[in-house]
């Protein structure tokens, strides 16, 4: 198998055609001389893109170089060894939205979504939102753990050091070490953007800090310490997940438009959406995936709903995310899908080897209620099923996408991530908005800070 080795500014590589992520568009509907034609549109951004792979964090598509960051990767695996001394019996990760979002994706996908479950500590926990009967179940299951004189590790990600939830929660826990821990401070770790008025807080109370670049958006960020860290506690192979997303940022990068995936699925978002087509779809056949696709949903939404403003004109654009898994949804939305508007285009996700294979017993008595299934793996039913929906797709005329994981491994899903995160980056080129803002995201945050400081 090819050995890949992070470098500061380049990537060596023996093979990069080992367990390649496949992507097919046959059935997309687009002909070739529309993709032909929307390539121009790109031809600034791709130009853009090239010069970003350059330049480290100084533009704000410098996300795709976090992935050969070898001295973020050093610093994050070091304060992981040095955490782990501490024997913590569950990692808290304090975080919402981009902080937390692409972690738990990563997690459940390598790892399951029963992992706290099925492994031994260290296990994982996330306190994202402000709910406060679902913190109160979780308070007490930490205050549990540190009466008894073991150890909790709090990692509180907020790029901005000021998202309201996070600071609300992290608070409450932290109240919650001090209560049981006299040297609380070296059980947490903050992941921010340096010098934000949270790492400065960090510094004063001499706790661990993990840098955020300045310019990679929460959204971009799981392969920075905001992922890393937590991830790498877990013994997720963090630097198998890089080096998958080295080798897709170099695919991403091909101007041959035909070789870059990332390309290809934002033309032909765009030439649906101009189509009328506003819905995407990411339909993930593993059940263990379902937090990938909302970390899809995010990146989609948060980076092309956006106002267009240009000279002389002022306009409304975005595409609206879905996610559903393969083969739940076939039994709850997949009437609508096969059946309702042709206002969606599908992406599928699937597996080419599972992890594991159990095949189903022979009982005589249960072959009159569905024949053909005993003696066959699920791998093997899954995957007829699959091909089932796609054959119903092609013959209704609904187009998809088709995107097909090697495997649930970190190098998999370190290609899928960049893939994803490209891809978003040129269709914003094509929508004419900017990726890495969210200016509405403020509107609530603004109006929710009027509210409580009115209730002074």
């Amino acid at each position: 198998m090819g050995v890949v080795r992070i470098f500061k500014n380049k990537i060596e590589d023996s093979d990069l055609a080992v367990d390649p992520l496949l992507f097919f568009h046959e059935h997309s509907l687009i002909k070739k001389d529309e993709l032909i034609h929307i390539r121009e549109k790109l031809t600034e951004e791709i130009r853009y893109m090239t010069d970003a792979s350059a330049t480290g964090y100084d533009d704000d598509r410098g996300a795709i170089n976090l992935c050969l960051d070898s001295q973020a990767l050093k610093n994050v695996q070091s304060l992981v060894d040095e955490k782990k001394k501490l024997n913590p019996r569950y990692v808290v990760v304090v975080g919402i939205g981009g902080s937390s979002m692409g972690t738990k994706a990563v997690q459940e996908a390598v790892l399951g979504r029963l992992y706290n479950q099925v492994h031994s500590s260290p296990h994982i926990l996330y306190v994202e939102t402000v709910d406060p009967d679902s913190l109160e179940d979780m308070y007490r299951l930490l205050e549990e753990v540190l009466e008894k004189n073991e150890n909790i590790l709090v990692n509180i990600v907020s790029k901005s050091g000021q998202t309201l939830e996070t600071i609300a929660n992290a608070m409450i826990l932290l109240d919650l070490l001090k209560k049981y821990k006299d040297d609380y401070q070296k059980y947490v770790v903050i992941t921010t953007d340096k010098e934000s008025r949270l790492w400065r807080i960090a510094k004063q109370l001499h706790m661990d800090t993990l840098e955020i670049p300045q310019k990679v958006g929460g959204r971009y960020s799981i392969f920075s310490p905001v992922g890393l860290f937590p991830l790498g506690f877990l013994d997720v192979d963090i630097q198998s997940l890089l080096a998958g997303g080295a080798i897709m940022r170099k695919r991403c990068l091909d101007k041959n438009i035909w070789n870059n995936p990332a390309i290809l699925s934002a033309m032909i978002s765009y030439a649906h959406y101009i189509q009328g087509k506003k819905i995407s779809d990411v339909f993930l056949f593993s059940m263990d995936f379902e937090s990938l696709g909302k970390w899809c949903r995010q990146l989609l939404a948060e980076s092309i709903g956006k106002e267009r403003i240009l000279p002389g004109e002022k306009k409304l654009v975005g595409i609206t995310p879905t996610v559903s898994i393969g083969s739940l949804d076939l039994h709850s939305m997949v009437q609508l899908y096969l059946g309702g508007p042709i206002d969606k285009v599908t992406t599928f996700v699937s597996l080419n080897q599972y992890n594991n294979s159990r095949f189903v017993p022979p009982y005589q008595e249960f072959n009159y209620l569905v024949k053909n299934i005993q003696g066959r793996s699920l791998e093997e039913i899954m995957d007829a099923i699959l091909r089932g929906v796609k054959i119903a797709y092609v013959k209704q005329k609904r187009p998809f996408l088709e995107v097909i994981l090697p495997d649930r491994s970190e190098r998999s899903l370190g290609q899928f991530i960049q893939f994803k995160m490209m891809e978003i980056m040129y269709l914003g080129a094509l929508m004419k908005v900017n990726p890495f803002n969210q200016p509405r995201v403020e509107d609530y945050k603004r109006e929710t800070k009027r509210i409580l400081a009115d209730k002074k």
